[in-house]
């Protein structure tokens, strides 16, 4: 087949890229003939990821479920978007090249599959060609919105190995990457130089090639100096940019991530699930901390519960950042047994898209709700709950008060209940740790903590499931939760998998099996015991199963397993350096004290409870 390059010279970008598309598309084509006399080798699929490098920003961007058929990091992924959580989860397809580069690793490659992966590699190629490419391309504020995404990527998964199974080639893919970014930068000020990449930007763009061009061995990146010193000041950049030149995006990638932000590390970087719920609308400061000050009461009060005997705060202690590390799982209601499941922390569960360890709620508000009146968790009644407290004359006031701040629900309802407890869990959302204010450069950088983190990212693969800022299943652009499937025994010793099914109760499927959301890093040495059920008691245990490949590495049956099944090889002094860089997660936290006396009910039963509840 004869390949033409575009030459356009209305538009020397639109050309560019879609040149870039044809020289990718060649690539593939050229493994094909490979792969059809059987002689298909990494380094074959090495000259086209340099390819798909020259243009990778911009395709991820453009179309990210196109995308995932060039280079998807998994054969099949549920993803559930947080435009459209209400939706069931939809199946994205991966094909591409670190999938082919994964089956030729095999001892017997499977040449099925890495034909139809190459497949699904050109069918993407050929959704760029005819849509995304040629018709949003060449337009300034793709061009700034894309690069922002290209931002947070290069923090978070360019150099982790997220998509590349061979760590001695992510330094050069990665200079490959910011070479062919700044060709972009120079075409895009020629034909837009109102909204220009600006001089300093260029500049410590300049220096970071540098700093990547003088890295040698990927073991020894140092991705804490590659963040704090060049990536998160061009972010800021970036982002001044974006709103000095006034531009507006149209692509949905965009939904979560705040413009306001100035460092990525900032704990509004992006919005996930809202703390106000049916108080979004309510702006003035000090309503809203009225109105989390009564959340704060309704959290404590065992009046939510049907045995006026627990609340929130059973399980969930403030105390304990917002969980119960003295139990590897709960009592269930009237002690009737123990939950199945971890009192894992509320401490800024809002940055998740989904709730719950399985992601079946779309809301912080459901989620109270659910558990208030779950049979075996509080077994309360939202239809008595509102009557007892109304039967309280402090709390009937607040409802009243409540209620005037949302016209669309004029009268007291369990929806105000709910919010005003997510509003009291929420309001330490913005606290920040050690670690945020080294990477900010407010504090002096603590040696044993940097190397912990450069070994988070790199060797120890913790940064391809725990992404930062928040360290949780939430990846750039920030749309939606990750699930994974880790193999969790059922006790220390490795006797059998966990029986809990996770993901796979609510949207059944093979890669759901024994899928739970990725939780938050942040405060963790506060929110022993670890796992949905409890199993590891402290951060040792836990570093000795991911460091042993998880399930299947200690000798569990976990096929689906998403967690590399090979040990990683850390040394003692590594894994107390990983401890000491997750330590530096610990936030500045304000404990809120258990009450000491609830408010008087009219109603003489109620008034036997305790702050705080019995159990």
């Amino acid at each position: 087949m004869a390949f033409t390059l575009v030459n356009d010279s209305k538009s020397e970008v639109k050309a560019l890229y879609l040149n870039r598309v044809l020289e990718l598309e060649k690539a593939l084509l050229e493994i094909d003939n490979y792969l059809a006399s059987n002689q298909l080798n990494e380094q074959h699929l090495g000259s086209a990821r340099m390819k798909l490098k020259a243009i990778d920003p911009m395709l991820r961007y453009l179309d990210p479920i196109s995308f995932k058929l060039v280079n998807g990091p998994l054969p099949v992924e549920w993803e559930t978007e947080v435009f459209e959580k209400w939706e069931p989860p939809y199946k994205r397809i991966g094909g591409g090249l670190t999938l082919m580069q994964i089956e030729l690793l095999e001892d017997q490659p499977n040449q099925q599959k890495l034909a139809e992966y190459l497949q699904l590699a050109l069918k993407g190629i050929a959704n760029f060609k005819s849509d995304s490419i040629v018709l949003t391309q060449s337009k300034p504020w793709v061009g700034h919105y894309s690069n922002r995404l290209f931002l947070l990527n290069l923090a978070s998964i360019y150099t982790t190995g997220f998509e590349n199974p061979n760590a001695a080639l992510i330094l050069p893919e990665l200079f490959q990457t910011l070479v062919k970014q700044q060709e972009y930068y120079l075409l895009f000020n020629k034909k837009f130089p109102q909204q220009a990449f600006t001089a300093q930007y260029l500049t410590l763009y300049q220096q970071a090639i540098q700093y990547v061009a003088s890295q040698k061995n990927y073991d020894d990146f140092n991705s804490f100096v590659w963040i704090k010193d060049f990536v998160n000041p061009l972010f800021a950049l970036q982002q001044e940019q974006i709103r000095t030149y006034k531009l507006i995006s149209k692509n949905l990638q965009d939904y979560s991530l705040n413009l306001e932000a100035t460092s990525i590390f900032s704990k509004n970087l992006y919005n996930g699930l809202s703390p106000k719920g049916v108080f979004q609308p309510v702006q003035d400061t000090t309503t809203l901390n009225r109105l989390a000050a009564f959340g704060g009461n309704l959290f404590f009060d065992p009046i939510l519960s049907g045995n006026l005997k627990r609340s929130c705060a059973s399980c969930h202690s403030p105390a304990m950042a917002f969980t119960d590390n003295t139990v590897t799982t709960p009592m269930q209601f009237n002690f009737n047994g123990v939950l199945p499941r971890n009192a894992t922390s509320l401490l800024n569960a809002s940055y998740n898209h989904l709730a719950m360890m399985d992601g079946h709620l779309i809301s912080l508000q459901k989620q109270v709700e659910e558990v208030s009146t779950n049979p075996i968790e509080m077994g309360g009644d939202k239809e008595l709950i509102l009557k007892y407290l109304q039967s309280v004359a402090a709390y009937k006031k607040e409802l009243a008060f409540a209620a005037k701040q949302t016209p669309s629900y004029p009268k007291p309802e369990f929806q105000h209940v709910a919010s005003a407890i997510t509003l009291f869990y929420s309001k330490d959302n913005k606290a920040v740790s050690s670690f945020d204010n080294m990477m900010n450069q407010k504090i002096a950088e603590d040696a044993l903590v940097v190397k912990g983190f450069n070994l988070f990212m790199t060797k120890s693969q913790c940064a391809t499931c725990h992404f930062l800022p928040i360290f949780n299943g939430v990846k750039p652009p920030y749309t939606n939760s990750e699930f994974e499937v880790i193999g969790t025994p059922a006790d220390t010793l490795y006797t059998a998998i966990s029986a809990d099914s996770g993901r796979y109760t609510i949207y059944p499927s093979p890669q759901s099996l024994h899928a739970f959301r990725t939780p938050t890093l942040r405060n963790i040495s506060k929110t022993a015991p670890y796992m949905h059920n409890g199993v590891f008691k402290n951060l040792n245990q836990v570093m000795e199963f991911y460091n042993n490949g998880g399930g299947v590495g200690h000798g569990l049956d976990v096929p689906n397993q998403t967690l590399s099944a090979d040990s990683i090889g850390l040394s003692t002094d590594e894994i107390e350096a990983i401890v000491a860089f997750m330590k530096s997660l610990d936030e500045e936290l304000r404990l809120d004290p258990i009450p000491t006396s609830l408010p008087i009910s009219s109603k003489k039963v109620l008034n036997s409870r305790k702050p705080g509840g019995e159990y």
